[in-house]
């Protein structure tokens, strides 16, 4: 049967006890003694008794430097246990739980953990978490992992580790130690109280950490991690809610008023600060402004797809660099120049891309809204010349921008056919690329797919028979 026996050496300069070691003594040899450190803290009635202290100054003068010899102390000669170790919160914010098998080291204020065994102290190279345990909670878990043996420490800052141990007895021994561990510590350093800068108020360390009470040991300090932030935080937020809504009555006060008094889009335009755009205004507002009945830009990009696009393989089908189309159509609303013969506009694609985006953006189309069911009922006629007429006859109704734009634009169209060998572009081609440009019905989405395919056959039928109904014989 085996005897222990604690033997707890003191420094004769600090005052301070060494880490408790363990002696084995067998009844083979009395003399030889095997030492065995053991990273654990013994009860209260195995430590030697701390004489009563007559004096208060003395007293806070031994504390002072049994905490400073406990924060010298090399660890040296402590040795530990390895226990299954994981940190699942650092300072409040959630980590992912991964076990470590690590040698755990526990002094008076801290726990240690280390990946190599601590035979000549813990390495500086390796890797060191500390635990403080000063204001530390301890609490037997089965929720946070499904291993048996499971004791979870959260510290006051709001880290949480979790310890594990197959062996129960062995979790239990670490459990009470550190428990015990955390307790000494808070009650050591609450001997120190903090004064506050332009105060005389006195209040004991980790006072304002959440869970922290005067009340007695025996009281329960545990408080839910998500309770103490909303503790921290809480205070703070009231005090600051008066003055945020304050802020925001002010601001709202001062939209209002810049609301009310903000000039109208009709007076920035008479003044210079909006620019009058191309792309996106309406037909008969920009053919207005210009003084013509055909839109400049549209007249622009006839001219240069004319000059050096009629051959281009794909024209209108193939779509332009939409960076570059970007960049035109704001130069065209900056009312920059505009010299479609730059090199930056050498890609033919680009300009047609501009101008069929300019049919794309008109608030009403080409084709009026209002038009749109006239021309589908004009188109259902079966015979060809009454057909051509009822279409005649719908542009002629239309506003006088519309009609010329139209006569301009079908007419290049037409001669875009004529170099269909090498442009590869079909009558049917046209209209499809088309069709949903220059007329839509703004009411009937439901029916997209039929409108679609009148507005194909509409444009195609006035590509047809442009000549007539535009009155282009001998052009």
């Amino acid at each position: 049967m085996s005897e222990f026996s604690a033997v707890s050496p003191s420094d004769p300069q600090t005052g301070s006890l060494d880490p408790v070691k363990l002696r084995i003594k067998t009844p083979q040899s009395s003399t030889d003694r095997l030492s065995q450190s053991k990273s654990m803290v013994l009860q209260d009635s195995d430590l030697p008794q701390k004489p009563p202290w007559r004096h208060r100054r003395n007293q806070s003068q031994h504390n002072t430097v049994d905490a400073g010899a406990a924060l010298l102390d090399p660890l040296l000669n402590l040795k530990g246990e390895q226990m299954n170790m994981a940190k699942i919160s650092e300072s409040g914010k959630k980590q992912r739980k991964n076990w470590t098998a690590m040698w755990a080291v526990l002094t008076a204020d801290q726990l240690l953990f280390s990946k190599d065994k601590p035979e000549h102290g813990l390495k500086a190279g390796g890797r060191t978490d500390v635990v403080e345990l000063s204001g530390a909670l301890m609490e037997w878990t089965t929720e946070k992992s499904s291993r048996k043996n499971v004791f979870q420490i959260t510290t006051s800052k709001g880290s949480q580790y979790l310890i594990q141990d197959d062996c129960q007895s062995t979790a239990s021994r670490w459990f009470h130690a550190i428990k015990k561990a955390a307790s000494s510590s808070t009650e050591d350093r609450s001997e120190f109280p903090l004064r506050r800068s332009n105060s005389t108020d006195l209040s004991p360390r980790h006072s304002s950490l959440p869970g922290y009470t005067s009340a007695s040991p025996s009281a329960k300090p545990r408080i839910p991690a998500h309770r103490r932030s909303i503790n921290m935080f809480g205070s703070a937020k009231l005090k600051h809610s008066t003055s945020d809504s304050s802020d925001k009555n002010r601001v709202k006060n001062r939209l209002k008023k810049f609301i009310t008094r903000r000039p109208s889009m009709k007076t920035l335009q008479e003044k210079g600060f909006i620019k009058d755009r191309v792309f996106g205004c309406n037909l008969s507002t920009l053919c207005e402004r210009e003084g013509t009945t055909v839109p400049k830009f549209v007249q622009t990009c006839i001219r240069a797809v004319e000059k050096r696009g009629l051959q281009a393989d794909g024209i209108y089908r193939v779509s332009g660099n939409l960076a570059t189309i970007q960049k035109l159509r704001f130069i065209v609303d900056q009312e920059e120049e505009l010299d479609l013969d730059h090199s930056q506009w050498e890609d033919i694609h680009v300009i047609t891309g501009a101008l069929k985006m300019f049919f794309r953006e008109l608030p009403e189309p080409l084709f009026p809204s209002r038009f749109f069911q006239r021309f589908v009922e004009a188109i259902k006629i079966q015979e060809p010349q009454q057909k051509v007429q009822a279409v005649k006859k719908l542009i002629e109704q239309m506003p006088k921008p519309n009609q010329d734009t139209m006569k301009v634009l079908f007419s290049h169209l037409h001669r875009v056919l004529a170099f269909s060998r090498r442009n590869l572009m079909s009558t049917q081609g046209v209209s499809i690329v088309f069709g949903p440009t220059l007329m839509w019905h703004e009411q009937d989405a439901a029916n997209m797919a039929v409108n679609m395919a009148f507005q194909n056959q509409i444009v195609e039928f006035i590509l047809i028979e442009s000549h007539q109904i535009f009155d282009l014989k001998g052009k």
